[in-house]
């Protein structure tokens, strides 16, 4: 396998599965709770750590393994950079098999969702910087071939946004504990795993990849469009601030009822949304003060609007987050699904070269 950026030569490929238990069901006994992970081993292993990468909501590992117009993903790219990669199905999908006696009913796909939020934004025009999308690496109709490639990867999910965090974050610390000390990627819902995960195991947690992680803190926010683009939700979607599963904080929080928060009164910038912190004194995040993290927003992703928010609830609580703005490094007009799109590889270099630099090889 070979790219612009010379040859991909492993020492070995595989797969590995990790946690579960068993449980009856229907008089029969099944593996549930368990998350498969497919791995690459460069011949040429220059980090002691592995990349374990996670994808998002309605995607599997694919997201990972390649692009919609075939060329190589960031599994390769890391790869090439001399990093091992465990590229994950996130619990109940793909080859993380599926128990709706256990999960809980699915929630199905929405092939519109694609064209208005990822491969043909510019179009729909929903939030503030969507006209700026460029990267799509096709036309974004249905009929286009990388979209068409998209949609026929696309997966349900477990219905319960809770009931996700609670069964990927045990896999994802399971996987962690069997191949040892990783640096964990999280991409958009996968992002509610990742602080827990790294809450649990800051020790074996070398870094966390945020890349466009799920959020604002706390509630929702839907974009409406000019001239107002901002409609905020009522409804609690994460009581932890950036997950819905308890985080340690010191004070600690027995009920995240006690975690008391304020909306900003002014967005950070035009064409921002007005984000939710702690009232002062806030708490801290002791477990996560000390894994290097760095969030990844693209410049036209309706993550844009929102990010600083996520980062700032982390400064707030005492996680010094590195914030990777892709603009300020000249790479523009991409969206939420930015390691699909044309310039994926000069974005995993920007990253490969954060991780080199913050992670002891």
């Amino acid at each position: 396998m070979t790219n612009e950026t010379g040859p991909l030569v492993l020492a070995k490929t595989g797969w590995v599965y990790a946690g579960g238990k068993v449980e009856t069901i229907e008089g029969k006994q099944y593996t549930v709770g368990q998350i498969y992970a497919e791995y690459m081993i460069p011949a040429e292993q220059r980090s002691p750590y592995p990349v374990i990468m996670v994808h998002g909501g309605t995607m599997s590992g694919t997201n990972y393994t390649g692009t919609p117009d075939g060329r190589d993903g960031w599994a390769q790219e890391f790869a090439r950079a001399g990093y091992a990669v465990y590229v994950v199905d996130q619990v109940g999908k793909g080859r993380s098999p599926y128990f709706p006696s256990v999960y809980g009913p699915k929630a199905p796909t929405d092939m519109a969702n694609n064209q208005s939020r990822y491969v043909a934004q510019e179009k729909f025009k929903q939030w503030p910087q969507a006209h700026l999308h460029t990267q799509w690496p096709g036309d974004g109709t249905f009929d286009d071939p990388a979209v068409q490639q998209l949609v026929a990867s696309q997966l349900p999910s477990i219905k319960d946004f809770h009931r996700q965090q609670e069964l990927n974050v045990a896999g994802l610390i399971a996987l962690i504990d069997q191949i040892g000390p990783s640096i964990l990627m999280v991409h958009s819902q996968a992002g509610a795993f990742g602080w827990p995960v790294a809450d649990a195991r800051p020790d074996k947690v070398k870094a966390l990849l945020a890349i466009e992680p799920n959020g604002p803190p706390f509630y929702p926010v839907s974009f409406t469009g000019a001239p107002d683009w901002f409609s905020y939700s009522d409804t609690m979607a994460l009581r932890y601030g950036i997950t819905d599963v308890p985080l340690t904080y010191a004070p600690p929080v027995s009920d995240p009822a006690e975690l008391q928060i304020v909306q900003q009164e002014k967005a950070d910038a035009p064409g921002m949304v007005r984000g939710y912190l702690q009232r002062e004194p806030a708490r801290q995040l002791p477990n996560l003060q000390n894994v290097p993290i760095l969030v990844v927003t693209a410049e036209a992703s309706y993550h844009a609007p929102y990010d600083h928010c996520t980062v700032n609830y982390l400064r707030q609580a005492g996680v010094e987050a590195d914030w990777m703005k892709l603009a300020d490094h000249g790479i523009r007009g991409n969206s939420h699904v930015l390691m699909m799109e044309k310039n994926s590889a000069a974005i995993a270099a920007l990253i490969i070269a954060w991780t080199n630099d913050r992670v002891a090889r």
